[in-house]
């Protein structure tokens, strides 16, 4: 019998699920999850190391290694086939905003700024 997985922790969802190039409307689109998709956005656009990425989504720093690998692949499929890419599913909860842990970019801007009244639109 394998082992559960485990949930992962995300900051928080996209605001865009759904990307379609012109002309790919028709074809079978490509789909990522949202942990796979967490990774791609705290390694590639927030600067994350693999192993900061992985303490704060609390899983083992192989398992965000096989995470990232999948992300990059079906975005470098989607992107190279014109094929629609989906965001969606996956095993994983949302961060309720408390962590401190590499200072999460997203958390951590709200934090501060309802710390000192500030716009918490960030």
């Amino acid at each position: 019998m394998s082992r559960p997985k485990k949930t992962r922790k995300i900051c928080l969802l996209p605001k865009f699920c759904r990307f379609i190039p012109l002309g790919g409307e028709g074809r079978s689109p490509v789909s990522i999850t949202m942990e796979e998709y967490e990774t791609l956005r705290m390694i590639d656009k927030e600067g994350f190391s693999q192993s900061e990425c992985a303490a704060y989504m609390k899983v083992a720093r192989t398992t965000v290694q096989e995470i990232y690998a999948a992300a990059r692949h079906k975005t470098a499929s989607a992107l190279v086939e014109g094929r629609p890419l989906h965001i969606e599913g996956g095993n994983y909860r949302i961060c309720e905003g408390h962590g401190t842990l590499f200072a999460c970019r997203n958390c951590y801007q709200r934090r501060q700024a309802s710390e000192t009244g500030g716009n918490d639109n960030v």
